[in-house]
């Protein structure tokens, strides 16, 4: 069924504010929500607002958090999220690394004791309005195996960079650093369809299709599937995040990241830190060189790229573009929601009292 984007936030916002967050809050929760199937990351929008209904019910989630920062210097801090939605503490800590740019540059801030916030992209391109690079990375429940393993240790772990320009759009790469998100996943299980091979493996560690491999035992891949299509590298890259989201700052990291609603498991097991971490930064471009010269020079860079000869019936795209296009295309004719996904919202209707 197709909604608009506009009625699907509103509904968002009054589930939140039925669990007992405070209505700046859920307004801004359900604007990160929306932003995710708007940009066509239908897995982590209004598919995903169950999820943290079903955290609130096991306790795992506070809806009314006393966010602090707990430990600073000039340009860095670490932020305790009290167990809020991480669609409402890495917003605010985005805003204090904005804060820590404009006095000296750059600022850059870890958040331990969150919960699963949405899409990257969103944060980071809260940086784009200032003149700023925004960076935002998270870690994630083990659903992943390292290159060579049968064991889970990592999360989906994504990276976003928003990099503003002056004429163009900005240039922003969001992306997991898995072969793909698990709530990819979830709409192959929902359609009942099959996944490509080198997405995931089963319990043994082989290459399989069963779109229901990791509730089954098996595993997401990293980026690039096997070590000859360089699934190293994508273990890397979700490593690297994991280190700087919870070893940095204190959250829980590896196997003890705690499951989010969608994982096939609640209980959070045995714990070596606070919750789920995350990792965000903004840099001040003027820190560089004068803001103007630079977004003139990714302008250049960015008409480049699009220059560039194509394969036949396929155009040279920059980081962003299929993702900005696709928010004018829903935001005028509406998203599309799977049927499971629309039964769901219908039962916190009935549950909160909330026409839908």
């Amino acid at each position: 069924m197709i909604y608009e984007y506009s009625y699907l936030q509103d509904f968002i916002r009054k589930v939140f504010l039925a669990i007992g967050c405070p209505e700046q809050d859920a307004l801004l929760a359900s604007k990160v929500l929306i932003s995710a199937d708007l940009r066509g990351v239908d897995s982590h929008g209004t598919a995903r607002l169950s999820g943290y209904v079903r955290l609130y019910d096991n306790g795992r989630l506070n809806p009314n958090p006393q966010i602090k920062i707990v430990h600073e210097t000039p340009s860095t801090a670490v932020i305790d999220g009290d167990k809020g939605l991480g669609l409402v503490v890495a917003p605010h800590a985005m805003k204090v690394a904005m804060e820590k740019a404009n006095n000296v540059g750059s600022g850059w801030i870890s958040v331990q004791n969150s919960n699963h916030f949405g899409i990257a992209g969103f944060h980071a391109m809260m940086a784009l309005e200032n003149d700023m690079i925004g960076w935002a990375m998270t870690n994630a429940a083990p659903l992943v195996t390292p290159t060579f393993s049968k064991e889970k240790l990592l999360g989906t772990n994504p990276i976003a960079v928003a990099v503003p320009a002056e004429k163009n759009p900005a240039f922003v790469a969001d992306f997991a650093s898995t072969a793909v998100a698990y709530g990819k996943m979830e709409i192959l299980q929902r359609k009942g369809s099959p996944a490509p091979i080198g997405w995931v493996q089963d319990k043994e560690g082989n290459p399989t299709d069963d779109s229901n491999a990791v509730k089954n035992g098996g595993a997401l891949l990293p980026l690039g599937g096997d070590r000859e299509h360089g699934s190293h590298k994508g273990y890397g890259l979700g490593a690297i995040v994991d280190i700087f989201s919870g070893v940095l700052s204190g959250a829980n990291f590896g196997p003890w990241v705690p499951p989010f609603a969608t994982a096939g498991f609640m209980a959070a097991g045995e714990q070596v830190g606070k919750g789920t971490g995350h990792f965000l930064g903004a840099m001040r471009i003027d820190g560089f060189r004068p803001a103007a010269d630079f977004k003139a020079d990714m302008d250049r860079w960015i008409d480049r790229f699009h220059a560039a000869p194509a394969v036949d019936g396929q155009k040279v795209l920059v980081p962003g573009d299929p993702e900005r296009e696709l928010e004018a295309e829903r935001k005028a004719n509406g998203i599309n929601l799977l049927e499971p996904v629309v039964n769901d919202l219908k039962g916190l209707a009935d549950r909160f009292g909330i026409e839908f």
